[in-house]
C-alpha cells in the first residue's frame, strides 16, 4: 500500500464508494500523566455504507500499534491489514461497521494529540490539531474532507482535568474509584475529520454567554468559554476575548442570516501550537502567545482580534460548508481572511484594520505570488503533502484581496446574498468552486466564469504604473494606468487567459497652501482591462505632486510610481496625511526594494526619515521588520555594517523621542534591541537589564528582558551564567524557549554544532524548542560561523523529510536553509541538489528548496543594486 500521502484520486474513489454514517471514538488518556508516558488507547467504531458491495477500501491510521480490527463482526488480523498508515478493508457489504482498537502516540510536534508538561507546576496539557490530515494520528478515520459524519467522543482522563470536545457534554463526567473519570459528549453535526477536536488538562476555564433574538422570535443562547494553562491565567484578559467574540457573532448573524449552528463556542489557548488558530466547530484552538505575558502594542490586540474573527467566519465558511478536496482550500481560507478583516473594521474598535491588511497581510501574498512555485488561488493539489504547503499567502491573503475586488465588482449586497444562499443550499455538505460561483451569479446577475478564470485560475502579480502628460498650464491632458502582467510564474498570459480586470482608484495628492501636508484633492476609479486604461475623469486636474495607483487598496497588484511621484515619496512620504495611503506608499517602496529597483540604502533612508512620523503602530512594526530584513539580506555586504549602525542610531533616537509609556516607545525599544551591535549600544542594553539605565516610561518587563538579552548573547556580551540567571527569574514555558534561543545564539563554534545536532541529528525536541533553537542558531551577524553548515544542509534534508512528520520537517528545511550565505556558491549548491534529486525527492520538499533559492536569488539581485551606489 502507499504510505501516508493520500492522493486526490484515492480520495475521489473512496468518496465514490462510501457514505459515512457515524463515528464513535473512545480515547483513554490516562497514560498522559504516567512518569514515562506511553501510547494511549484509541477505540474507533465507524458505520458506513458502500455503493458497491464486495469492493475494498481502507481506513487511515498512523499509530505505533493496532491490537484488534473487526469488520461486520469478523475479526481481521491486524498484522495483515495494518501497514503503519492504513487499514485494508476488503469484501465490504452494503452496510458496514468497523471497529479498530489501537495504541496511538502522543505528539511533540503539534500534530495529532500534542502533550505538553508545564515546567512551572508539572501539570500535563493535551490538545489536538489535525489540519489537513492528522486526525488519523488519534483515531482511525476516512481522512478526507468530503466524507462528513457525526462524531461522538468519549474521553477518560484525570478527574481534576477540564475535558472538552466540539460538542456539549452528555451529562456530568463519570468518576472512577481511582483518580480518573470518563467524559461523554453529544454527537456533533456532520463535520469533516480534520475539524474534530479534544482539549484536556487542568486548564483555567472562564465562561460567559452570547444571546440574540433571531428574526423568527427564537432566543439563541451560545455558551462561551475561554481556556488557557493554569499558570498563564494571571495574564489572561478573557474579557477582551469575550467582547470581540460577541461583536463577531453579532456581525456574522447580521450578514449571514444563518444562526450559529454549533451550540457552544469554546476558545482554548494552547501551548506549543504551530499555527495561529484552528476553526474546530465549538472548540477553536489558538496559540497561547495570544495570552500576553507583558506589555504589547495595540497591534498585538488587533492581530488577536483578527484571528478570533477569522476563525469565527470559518464556523460558516469551512465548517458548515466545506470544500470537497484541498484544491478549493481557498473557499474557506480566503473567505475567512476577508470576512475577518471586514468584521474587524466594522464591528470592533480596530476600525483601521484594512490598513494592516494592505501593509502586512498583502505583503505575505505578494511574496508568495512571485515565487517560482506560485499557483492559482484555486490550486492543483494532487496529494496531502501538497495541501500542507498551500496554507500560504496566496490561499489566505491574495484570496481575501481578490474577494475584496469581487465585492467591488458585484456589489456588497449581491456578495452577501450569494453567501447566504450558499450556506442554506449546502449546509453540512461539501462544495466546489462552481457552487459558490452559481450562487454569486444568481444574486449579481453577472457571469462569474470570466472573472473566475482571470482571478482564481491564474497566478502571478500584475504591475500598475501611472503615466501622465500635462499642458503648458500644468494641467493633466491625459492620465493612464499601464498594466504589466506577471514577470514570473504561470500568469494569465501563460494560461492563455485574457488580462485580469482591475477596478482601481487613482488618487492625486498635493500640498494645499503652506500646510506642509500632502492630501488627496482628486480621485477617480477606472477599469483596467488591458495594457492601457485612460482615467478620463482626471483630465484637466492640476498637476499633482503624487499620483497613487490603487488608492484605497481596491485590487491586488504592485503599484509603481512615475518619476515625479517617486521623487515626492523620497522627500515627503511622511507628510501624506491619510494613513491608508501612507501604508500603500510604504508597501510600494518595499516592493521596489525587493525587486531590486530601489537600493536598500534608499529604503532604509525612508525608514530613518519617516518611520518616526508613522501613527499606525501596526505599520510601524511592519517597517521595523522590513528594515531589519533589508539590512540582513538586501544591503550590499560592504554597506551592511554601516547600515546596521545607522539604523540602530536612528532607532535609539526615536526611542528617546517617543512618548513615555506609549506603544511607539515599546516598538522602538524592541527594534533598537534587535539591531544593536556596537559596544555603546550593547552597554545600554546591559544597563536596561541590570537597572543601571533608565528610559522614562519604558517598563522593562520579563518579555522585553528576553528581547534585550538575545542580542547580548548573540554578540558574546552575555554568557551562559547570565542566560541561566534570567531563566531563574522566569522558569516558565516561555522562559525556557527564550533561554534555548539565547543559548543557541552565542557566537561559539561548539554552541552551533550542539544546536545543529539537537535539531538535525535528533527528533527528541518539541516543535517549540526546535523553532527556538533554529532562531538562535541562524543569527545574521554570524555568517562565518554558519558557513560550514551549508553543505551539511543539503546532505541532511532528504533524510529529515523521510523520517520526520511534515510539520517538523518543514520547520527544519525552511529554517536551516543557508540564506545568510548569500553568494553564488549557495545558489550553485542549491541548483545541484535540485538537479540531482529531480524525480527522486518528494515534490513538497523540492518546492520548499526552490522557494528558498528564489529568496536568495532575489537577495543577491538587491545586493547588487545596492552596491551600484
Amino acid at each position: 500500500m502507499p504510505g501516508e500521502n493520500l492522493t486526490r484520486e484515492e480520495a475521489r474513489e473512496r468518496a465514490r464508494l462510501l457514505e459515512v454514517e457515524a463515528y464513535e471514538v473512545e480515547l483513554d488518556l490516562r497514560t498522559a500523566v504516567a512518569p514515562d508516558p506511553g501510547p494511549f488507547r484509541s477505540v474507533t467504531t465507524v458505520r458506513f455504507r458502500c455503493a458497491q458491495p464486495g469492493a475494498a477500501t481502507f481506513l487511515d491510521l498512523v499509530a505505533p500499534d493496532v491490537t484488534a480490527v473487526s469488520l461486520n463482526g469478523r475479526d481481521l488480523d491486524p498484522g495483515a491489514v495494518f501497514d503503519g498508515s492504513r487499514i485494508a478493508l476488503e469484501d465490504l457489504a452494503a452496510e458496514n461497521e468497523v471497529v479498530v482498537d489501537a495504541r496511538c502516540a502522543f505528539s511533540r510536534t503539534g500534530e495529532g494529540m500534542h502533550r505538553f508538561v508545564d515546567p512551572e507546576d508539572g501539570e500535563v496539557y493535551l490538545y489536538t490539531q489535525y489540519e489537513p490530515a492528522d486526525a488519523r494520528r488519534v483515531f482511525a478515520t476516512f481522512e478526507q474532507p468530503d466524507l462528513k459524519a457525526p462524531f461522538t467522543f468519549t474521553v477518560t482522563a484525570p478527574a481534576h482535568w477540564t475535558v472538552l470536545s466540539g460538542a456539549a457534554p452528555a451529562g456530568r463526567p463519570e468518576r472512577h474509584q481511582d483518580t480518573f473519570a470518563t467524559w461523554r459528549f453529544e454527537p456533533t453535526k456532520p463535520i469533516s475529520t480534520y475539524i474534530t477536536a479534544v482539549v484536556a488538562g487542568p486548564y483555567a476555564h472562564l465562561e460567559d454567554r452570547y444571546t440574540r433574538t433571531l428574526d423568527d422570535g427564537r432566543e439563541l443562547v451560545v455558551p462561551l468559554g475561554a481556556l488557557c494553562r493554569r499558570s498563564l491565567a494571571r495574564h489572561f484578559d478573557a474579557d477582551d476575548v469575550f467582547t470581540v467574540t460577541k461583536q463577531g457573532l453579532d456581525f456574522f448573524h447580521d450578514h449571514f442570516d444563518y444562526p450559529y449552528p454549533w451550540g457552544k463556542y469554546d476558545q482554548a489557548f494552547v501551548p506549543e501550537y504551530n499555527i495561529g488558530a484552528m476553526e474546530n466547530p465549538g472548540l477553536v484552538t489558538f496559540r497561547e502567545e495570544f495570552v500576553f505575558r507583558g506589555k504589547v502594542t495595540d497591534a498585538a490586540y488587533e492581530r488577536r482580534a483578527n484571528v478570533v474573527l477569522h476563525e469565527m467566519a470559518h464556523m460558516w465558511f469551512g465548517d458548515l460548508v466545506t470544500m470537497e478536496w484541498w484544491d478549493d482550500l481557498w473557499l474557506k481560507e480566503s473567505f475567512a481572511d476577508y470576512m475577518g478583516a471586514l468584521a474587524l473594521a466594522e464591528a470592533t474598535r480596530f476600525t483601521g484594520s484594512w490598513i494592516t491588511f494592505a501593509n502586512r497581510r498583502k505583503a505575505w501574498a505578494y511574496r508568495a505570488d512571485q515565487l517560482p512555485t506560485t499557483h492559482p488561488i484555486t490550486a492543483d493539489i494532487p496529494d496531502l503533502e501538497a495541501a500542507k504547503l498551500n496554507f500560504d499567502g496566496i490561499t489566505y491573503a491574495k484570496g481575501a484581496a481578490v474577494l475584496k475586488q469581487l465585492v467591488a465588482y458585484v456589489g456588497r449586497d449581491a456578495f452577501m446574498e450569494g453567501a447566504r444562499r450558499y450556506f442554506k443550499r449546502h449546509a453540512f455538505r461539501n462544495t466546489r468552486l462552481a457552487d459558490l460561483l452559481a450562487a454569486l451569479a444568481e444574486t449579481s446577475g453577472r457571469d462569474m466564469s470570466a472573472w473566475a478564470r482571470s482571478w482564481l485560475q491564474t497566478a502571478g502579480v500584475d504591475t500598475l504604473t501611472p503615466q501622465a502628460t500635462y499642458d503648458a498650464g500644468d494641467r493633466i491632458t491625459e492620465l493612464a494606468v499601464l498594466r504589466e502582467g506577471p514577470a514570473t510564474g504561470p500568469g494569465p498570459a501563460a494560461a492563455g487567459a485574457p488580462p485580469r480586470p482591475h477596478r482601481v482608484a487613482v488618487g492625486l495628492y498635493a500640498q494645499p497652501g503652506a500646510s506642509g501636508e500632502l492630501v488627496r484633492y482628486a480621485r477617480a476609479e477606472v477599469d483596467v482591462t488591458d495594457g492601457h486604461a485612460v482615467v478620463a475623469e482626471l483630465a484637466g486636474q492640476p498637476r499633482p505632486e503624487l499620483i497613487l495607483v490603487n488608492d484605497d487598496d481596491l485590487t491586488f497588484c504592485k503599484a509603481r510610481f512615475d518619476e515625479d511621484s517617486l521623487d515626492t515619496v523620497r522627500e515627503r512620504l511622511g507628510e501624506v496625511t491619510d494613513p491608508l495611503a501612507r501604508a500603500l506608499l510604504w508597501a510600494a517602496a518595499w516592493d521596489l526594494t525587493r525587486d531590486g529597483l530601489m537600493p536598500a540604502r534608499d529604503y532604509l533612508g525612508l525608514v530613518l526619515r519617516f518611520a518616526g512620523r508613522e501613527t499606525d503602530i501596526g505599520v510601524l512594526q511592519g517597517l521595523h521588520q522590513q528594515a531589519h530584513y533589508t539590512v540582513d539580506h538586501y544591503a550590499a555586504p560592504g554597506h551592511r555594517a554601516e547600515a546596521e549602525q545607522t539604523l540602530a542610531e536612528g532607532a535609539l533616537g526615536e526611542l528617546r523621542l517617543a512618548p513615555p509609556g506609549s506603544d511607539h516607545q515599546l516598538a522602538w525599544a524592541r527594534f533598537f534591541a534587535s539591531v544593536a551591535s556596537t559596544e555603546q549600544d550593547l552597554q545600554l542594553l546591559r544597563g536596561l537589564l541590570d537597572g543601571q539605565a533608565k528610559i522614562d516610561g519604558l517598563d522593562v518587563d520579563q518579555e522585553l528582558r528576553w528581547e534585550v538579552l538575545l542580542p547580548l548573547a548573540a554578540h558574546g556580551a552575555a554568557d551562559t551564567a547570565a542566560i541561566d540567571a534570567e531563566l531563574a527569574r522566569d522558569d516558565t514555558a516561555s522562559g525556557r524557549r527564550h533561554q534555548v534561543r539565547c543559548l543557541a545564539a552565542r557566537p561559539d563554534a561548539r554552541v552551533k554544532e550542539a544546536a545543529w545536532k539537537a535539531v538535525v541529528d535528533s527528533d527528541e525536541l518539541s516543535n517549540a524548542i526546535v523553532e527556538a533553537t533554529i532562531s538562535g542558531f541562524t543569527r545574521p551577524g554570524q555568517r562565518d560561523l554558519l558557513a560550514p553548515y551549508a553543505p551539511r544542509y543539503f546532505e541532511a534534508i532528504e533524510r529529515i523529510w523521510r523520517e520526520r512528520t511534515i510539520e517538523s520537517a518543514m520547520a527544519v528545511v525552511r529554517g536551516l536553509y543557508p540564506a545568510l550565505q548569500a553568494h553564488e556558491g549557495t545558489l550553485e549548491a542549491t541548483d545541484t541538489w535540485l538537479r540531482d534529486t529531480e524525480g527522486s525527492a518528494p515534490p513538497a520538499l523540492r518546492r520548499l528548496v526552490r522557494e528558498a533559492r528564489d529568496d536568495l536569488a532575489r537577495a543577491l539581485r538587491a545586493q547588487a543594486r545596492d552596491g551600484q551606489g
